[in-house]
């Protein structure tokens, strides 16, 4: 499908602005388990929840999902 989650870019940004999985979670709005299953490949982030990843990030859906294929 060309989509990576596991190559977990949401950790690596998270990381990169010194932010904790709680601090994020309250700045889009879901909880730190969900943003803690993210990070593990557990689950994906819904396709709203990936608008707000971006958003707050600054980055592409491309480059938040690891698109590697167009």
């Amino acid at each position: 499908m060309g989509l990576d989650f596991k190559n977990n870019k949401i950790a690596e940004l998270r990381k990169e602005s010194h932010l904790s999985q709680r601090q994020l979670a309250k700045e889009i709005g879901t909880s730190q388990a969900n943003v803690s299953r993210w990070e593990q490949g557990l689950n994906e982030p819904s396709v709203i929840e990936c608008w707000k990843l971006a958003d707050y990030f600054g980055v592409s859906l491309d480059v938040l999902c690891g698109r590697r294929e167009y």
